[in-house]
């Protein structure tokens, strides 16, 4: 024994991981379950995380940056119009990215050329835009000084050339127009002609809303008078081609005249 009296011996703790076996089974799958729930309900707030930013950097990399830009503008049906043109028309920058270009914008800029009937622009991916044009078709040809300007069937004037288009009859106006009556009348009179009338045709001239005629080969006039009838007065005319005269009035074409 120790005289100054004896001391307990000093007692060291050590920390012991538990089996498995020292935890209940039915604590494990209790705990197990638990953890399950915990990923079933936080799984889809991860997949929504996910496709956010994935649809971040996909926006970020159409719309902010040129690795999707605009390196072509490829123009289908342009004849009347040349491609440059159209390009200069549709001021798209060099890379500006492809998909914030408003092709309705642009479509509009192109079809503000006078040949430009219809267009329509499409994207290509993954870099260019495909610009489709018709073209506006003449019907007529119009004197203007020593040129002549050509007129669609809504008499928009589109193109100025230097001597009259084979096939284009000849139409004398004031002031060709989609909104000039008398380029309307006119082209209604046009329209309702006959083959045999069209073919003979010289030219047909408007000196005002009632008094339209028409010049035939061999020197033969005929005073149509204003629009209206078309039908009759076309079908009236070409019956009496025949006649010997130098000038047929079918204005009334229930009482012709001609003489």
């Amino acid at each position: 024994m120790d005289g100054g009296g004896g001391r307990r011996p000093v007692r060291r703790w050590q920390l012991v991981r538990a089996g498995r076996d020292a935890v209940p089974a039915s604590t494990r799958r209790f705990m197990a379950r638990a953890r399950r729930r915990r990923m079933r309900a936080a799984l889809p707030w991860a997949v929504v995380g996910g496709v956010s930013a994935l649809a971040g950097l996909v926006a970020w990399v159409l719309l902010g940056t040129g690795l999707f830009g605009v390196r072509e503008v490829r123009v289908e049906g342009a004849e009347l119009v040349t491609a440059v043109q159209v390009r200069t028309a549709a001021g798209v920058p060099d890379n500006a990215p492809l998909a914030r270009v408003d092709l309705a914008e642009l479509a509009g800029r192109i079809g503000a050329l006078a040949p430009v009937e219809r267009v329509s622009v499409q994207r290509d991916w993954p870099d260019a835009l495909v610009v489709r044009l018709t073209e506006r078709t003449g019907v007529a040809a119009v004197p203007s000084g020593e040129q002549f300007v050509v007129i669609d069937a809504a008499g928009v004037a589109f193109r100025t050339v230097p001597q009259r288009p084979d096939g284009l009859p000849l139409v004398r106006l004031a002031e060709p127009g989609p909104d000039d009556p008398a380029t309307r009348a006119g082209l209604e009179v046009l329209a309702a002609l006959t083959p045999q009338l069209r073919a003979d045709l010289v030219e047909l001239t408007v000196e005002g809303l009632a008094r339209i005629s028409l010049r035939l080969r061999g020197d033969l006039t005929v005073f149509w008078g204003d629009a209206t009838r078309g039908a009759d007065k076309a079908r009236v005319t070409t019956a009496l081609l025949d006649q010997d005269a130098i000038r047929i009035d079918v204005s009334a074409p229930d009482v012709v005249t001609f003489r």
